[in-house]
């Protein structure tokens, strides 16, 4: 006899060898013992959850001979011949391949006439999501009032696909992800029966990378008893065999990412990709990891949820320490864009090594995220002294690029705008324009640095902040809520509102109008205003 997967051996049989799903099989058996059967049922999850075994049990059960507590007897006549596919009353369609309104109409033909033998005659449509507009058509009439011995099951893992009007004629039955648990304790119990032994933390990690599918874990098994065929499957085995990395180059990796040794990096990615294993597992791999590491920096009672061994979550807390919550962020945003980019990518190397690039070098991109990350490392630099908060991008050597941004000293600055005296001002204007440094401290971060990074003008009755460069620009108008941020801190500072606007032309751009001198403010004060 040739070899059976796995998957289809160990197929539940009845309603309690069924894993993960109790919520369904409990509700389908309490159906069967008081006979309250109904006629079109649609099975909704994703792929491996028990959808079509539950309806093939639910097939015998519905016309066993003596069913046992709402299961199948599997001896009677009948089953034995659903069991062995020579039953005329349980008919299985694969919507992928017959999806045309004519399949239709060939079941609605059939369903005129009554079984042959047993009570109902029950059609399990797979894949239903992929039947055509008119085929739809088709099976509405017939669903909704079909004959009494009819049964249909209807199976998808896509039911946003399907009509409402299908939806409304169904009992609705959603297959719940497996937990890693149960199908951890259903490798051990078929393990046992083949007579392979196999680690706990191998079992952890095939139940862990099946995602919620008992089929995927049961053929991921598959595949590690037949390259191992005789050993005992241990949890190096199973990643050598899955092209899976070792947590312990997750922690290599991210010690270089904070490092910001990008060499250590492409020689790191050069060794995984020699060593034959799958990027796009990868790449999902680490971003596991990230996350792990962003819930023990958020929280210390985390060990129900990160299901690992004492030993490495010891490591992950050590490692989890290293970073802030806004880095972590960032990697776990950075990489999960490129989860979705890895799909139908021909380069992959490509995109996994600019991701790791980006992940050391945030100024490569402009969201708020990467610069607050920016600034941090900056205001680290300034602390420790490595920098002068004080320094220009022009007269000093230890300027950097990120130094610019705060200053706003492009490398090569355009000619100067002239300077406004202060003393034109409307009052009210005035002893804004003397207050701004001490408004823009008052300001949240990032904020607070492009507001006082910039300069000021004004027009008529209203004051226009110039942004000092054009990253800076970009922040103070991205939105509206920036400027209504600093709206709202002067009037909290001076006790009334002023007409406020941010140019779109940054200095660094060469911005055309006059800024407000601020060295000669002394003597300004509070404009006081005059009782009626």
């Amino acid at each position: 006899m040739s070899y059976v997967a796995l998957y289809r051996k160990f197929r539940p049989q009845e309603f309690e060898d069924v894993k993960g799903q109790d919520h369904i099989v409990t509700t389908l058996k309490n159906q069967i013992k008081a006979d309250r059967i109904g006629h079109a049922y649609l099975f909704c999850g994703t792929r491996g959850t028990g959808k079509t075994t539950i309806a093939k049990v639910f097939a015998r059960a519905v016309n066993c001979e003596h069913p046992i507590d709402g299961s199948p007897c599997n001896e009677c006549p009948t089953c034995k011949a659903i069991l062995e596919g020579r039953s005329m009353n349980v008919a299985e369609i694969d919507a992928a391949s017959n999806n045309g309104v004519d399949n239709i109409r060939e079941i609605r033909e059939e369903v005129t006439y009554r079984p042959t033998e047993g009570r109902y005659r029950v059609y399990i449509i797979d894949e239903v999501h992929m039947l055509s507009a008119g085929a739809y058509n088709a099976l509405l009439k017939t669903l909704e009032e079909p004959p009494e011995y009819v049964i249909f099951i209807l199976a998808t893992t896509e039911v946003h696909k399907i009509p409402v009007t299908v939806l409304s004629r169904c009992q609705r039955y959603d297959f719940r992800r497996i937990s890693i648990d149960t199908i951890g304790n259903r490798i051990k119990e078929l393990a046992a029966k083949e007579n392979v032994e196999i680690e706990d933390k191998a079992v952890t990690y095939i139940a862990r990378v099946a995602d919620g599918s008992m089929r995927d874990a049961l053929s991921l098994m598959d595949q590690c008893i037949s390259f191992h065929m005789g050993e005992t499957l241990t949890y190096d085995s199973v990643l050598e065999t899955l092209g899976a990395v070792d947590t312990s180059v997750f922690g290599r990796l991210f010690d270089l990412v904070l490092s910001k040794d990008v060499t250590g990096l492409m020689h790191e990615v050069e060794n995984i990709v020699f060593s034959g294993k799958e990027l796009s597992n990868f790449v999902n791999e680490f971003t596991w990891y990230l996350r792990n590491l962003l819930l023990l920096k958020s929280s210390e009672d985390m060990e129900d949820v990160i299901d690992i061994s004492s030993e490495n979550l010891a490591v992950l807390k050590e490692q989890s320490a290293k970073a802030d919550y806004n880095d972590l962020m960032r990697f776990i945003r950075v990489f999960s864009d490129l989860s979705g980019q890895m799909k139908d990518a021909r380069q992959k190397r490509i995109l996994l090594e600019v991701a790791l690039i980006k992940l050391c070098k945030p100024q490569m991109e402009a969201d708020n995220e990467s610069l607050i990350q920016r600034i941090s490392q900056l205001e680290e630099r300034i602390e420790s002294g490595v920098i002068r908060a004080d320094a220009s991008a022009a007269g000093s050597s230890q300027a950097t690029p990120d130094m610019e941004v705060l200053q706003g000293t492009p490398a090569t600055a355009p000619k100067a705008p002239a300077k406004m005296d202060i003393s034109a001002l409307p009052e009210d204007l005035q002893y804004v324009a003397s207050q701004w440094k001490t408004i823009c401290k008052k300001l949240p971060m990032p904020l607070s640095m492009y507001a006082s990074a910039g300069e000021i003008s004004c027009k008529e009755d209203t004051l226009e902040l110039v942004g000092a460069n054009e990253v800076g620009t970009r922040f103070l108008t991205v939105s509206e809520e920036p400027l209504e941020e600093i709206k709202r801190c002067i009037e909290s500072h001076i006790g009334k509102s002023v007409k406020l606007t941010i140019a779109r032309t940054s200095l660094a751009d060469g911005y055309s109008g006059p800024i407000i001198d601020l060295t000669n403010i002394e003597g300004i004060n509070m404009p006081i205003e005059e009782e009626d």
